[in-house]
């Protein structure tokens, strides 16, 4: 037993000996994860909602992969996503809409499309509406049509939900399924699309609008002129309602945000985007 003391004592030291130079080696990682072994620090996301499934997964692999690294993500909608990564509050600002000339003048962004969604007309899964024309849909939301029996459904008043200016759903909703109509001043407004999945499906007679990554089985996604709102008919086209979703960043990015934007943009990130319910996009900067 004596001699095992000796023993002990070399193994505490060689622990000991692993202690803080350890944590500074390098990660050994492969493939689209290798660029992160070298990286340490803190990398802070927010904006857009629509974006989270895929930056939540991609912030969880890398992390796991490397420890050392630290990223927090954050939603908001895309005008606090522009806002703090202009002001230097976040390293990427997430957008569901391009930013504008004036925010790329104030702010020096620089913008990366990494996938295409489709923004989808819901109600309750309880609702037997399931077809409506755009026309109907714009009276809707404009307030003159306020029963679902004017629409084929049934004698109950409609409930109206929609989202701040801030959102890029909203915009995007706004301009092409409501050809830039006015949403009417009763809709009750929700600040994601977290938010208006729930709010829509504890309610029976709503109606709202939601990034088709986020539909699931708690609600319902209507069809626009007898098009199904889905991914599929997004990706060819002939659902109209679609956007693309953004990383932007306040100049050139360099360093853990660099190295995110290209995990994001690669083969893997595709595979995260596309498991999310989104249309994957080539790694090519928006101008």
């Amino acid at each position: 037993m004596r001699g095992a003391i000796p023993l002990v004592a070399a193994l505490l030291a060689l622990v000991a000996g692993c202690g803080p130079d350890e944590t500074r080696r390098p990660v050994a990682l492969n493939g689209a994860l290798a660029p992160f072994a070298t990286l340490e620090g803190d990398l802070d996301v927010a904006g857009g909602t629509a974006h989270i499934p895929v930056m939540n997964e991609a912030a969880k692999r890398i992390m796991t992969a490397n420890p050392r690294i630290r990223i927090t993500v954050a939603g908001g909608g895309s005008g606090v996503g522009v806002q703090k990564v202009g002001e230097g509050l976040v390293h990427i600002g997430n957008t569901g809409r391009p930013v504008s000339d004036a925010e790329i003048g104030k702010y020096g962004l620089r913008s990366f499309a990494f996938a295409v969604d489709g923004v989808a007309v819901v109600v309750h899964p309880g609702n037997p509406v399931r077809d409506l024309t755009s026309q109907q849909v714009r009276d809707i939301f404009a307030g003159k049509v306020t029963r679902w029996k004017e629409v084929g459904g049934l004698d109950e008043r409609i409930n109206l939900y929609g989202r701040d200016e801030a959102s890029g759903t909203r915009k995007v909703f706004q301009e092409i399924a409501l050809g830039k109509g006015e949403v009417a001043k009763s809709a009750n407004v929700v600040p994601s699309n977290g938010a208006m999945k729930t709010a829509v499906s504890n309610d029976p007679y709503a109606i709202g609008y939601l990034s088709l990554g986020h539909v699931d089985g708690k609600v319902a996604a209507v069809a626009l002129d007898g098009i199904a709102a889905t991914q599929a008919n997004a990706r060819d086209g002939t659902y109209p309602v679609t956007r693309r979703l953004f990383m932007n960043t306040k100049g050139e990015p360099g360093g853990l945000t660099r190295a995110f934007l290209d995990y994001i943009l690669s083969e893997e990130g595709a595979s995260i985007v596309q498991a999310a319910g989104y249309i994957p996009l080539p790694s090519a900067p928006a101008d």
